[in-house]
């Protein structure tokens, strides 16, 4: 069965919780998509927001403290929120992308080839069993025992080698500060975990973005080879547009693909534009360049009828603050309308204690 661009956009903003909010507990919505961009401190509370009916920041901030959720470098080598037995499951898995790292970022690739890794990686974990470092405290103590390397490329090697989680309270909403590592066994210790699955990551993918492509499933894991573990597993199969294998769930159901589709505001970082290898379900490649900075920033965007049609930021000063919507194109009057109204829902929100301006601009 060969899929449409259109059916693949609605399956996708399904399994993303966002053709209507959802009612389910936070860490359910959080293990259900699979994890949640995190490389800033407060972009998984975005995604949620847009997804859960009621939402409060609250909410996610207590499972970070009672450590039920952690951050940690996983999926790409980049940060995501995820439930505590995922981060344990989850991390082996995609090892090989930060070993990978290790020798393709030239500026750590040379200073760390004058350090003994397995030392390091030794040295950090007895400095994190006696207490939680920051990145700067850590790099320093690092520094001083292997002089050869400078601290931010000892960080940098660490952080590959090792399972680090950053502890609260980086992450917690209203919360700053430099990032505080601790080695995630001891700060999950008793946490039961499944053994390590490539055919259960997979599995968690597809619920959360299929049904996609292999080249997909890769692109999200930053984990190549898993062909071989698709071609062995019980998957119901469809085509794309372009005449590409499809995989999915065998039990999973796709929606109309005329379901209707309200004006959205998604969060910055969102893993809907993040997670394919072929992202144009979701987004043009045009306006994939303007949502998606040189240096890697992800910006808020607006979805219209499901794909990305704009961006949006936010700033504050003087106790205001304001939200500005920059559409790619023309938008429709009702569109626009529902588009400045959750705008404003959003600075309510995230902003309750200020007063609040939205305002449309052009692109």
């Amino acid at each position: 069965m060969r899929l449409s661009r259109r059916a693949l956009n609605r399956a996708t903003l399904e399994r993303q919780l966002l053709l209507k909010p959802a009612e389910m507990p936070v860490l359910d919505a959080v293990a259900h998509l699979a994890g949640l961009q995190a490389q800033a401190p407060f972009p998984p509370y975005y995604a949620l927001w847009c997804r859960l009916r009621g939402f409060q920041q609250e909410e996610l901030s207590r499972l970070l403290l009672d450590r039920s959720v952690v951050r940690m470098v996983l999926m790409r080598g980049t940060v995501h929120l995820v439930p505590a037995a995922d981060a344990l499951a989850w991390r082996p898995l995609v090892q090989i992308v930060m070993d990978r790292a290790l020798t393709a970022v030239n500026q750590h690739r040379e200073p760390l080839s004058k350090v003994d890794h397995g030392a390091v990686a030794k040295t950090t974990a007895e400095l994190l069993r006696e207490r939680p470092h920051s990145s700067d405290q850590l790099g320093k103590a690092l520094a001083e025992r292997y002089p050869a390397a400078p601290a931010a490329s000892l960080m940098f090697l660490a952080r590959a080698v090792l399972p680090l989680v950053q502890i609260p309270p980086r992450g917690v909403w209203g919360k700053a500060g430099q990032p505080t590592y601790q080695v995630a066994d001891h700060w999950l210790e008793g946490v039961a975990a499944p053994d390590p699955s490539p055919a259960a990551l997979v599995r968690r993918y597809l619920a959360a973005f299929g049904p996609a492509t292999v080249a997909d499933v890769q692109t999200w894991a930053g984990v190549t080879k898993l062909a071989e573990v698709v071609e062995r597993m019980d998957l119901r199969t469809y085509t794309d547009p372009d005449g590409r294998t499809l995989y999915d769930l065998p039990e999973a159901t796709l929606p109309d693909e005329d379901t209707p589709v309200p004006p959205l505001l998604l969060g910055p970082f969102d893993q809907t534009i993040l997670s394919y290898a072929d992202r144009t379900r979701v987004v043009t490649d045009e306006h994939r360049k303007r949502v998606i900075t040189v240096n890697g920033l992800v910006k808020g965007t607006l979805l219209i009828d499901g794909h990305v049609r704009g961006s949006w930021e936010t700033s504050t000063a003087r106790g205001a603050a304001k939200l500005v919507l920059t559409p790619f194109e023309r938008l429709a009057k009702r569109d626009a309308a529902a588009l400045e109204k959750a705008g404003r829902n959003l600075l309510a929100w995230a902003e309750p204690e200020k007063t609040h301006e939205v305002r449309l601009t052009s692109g």
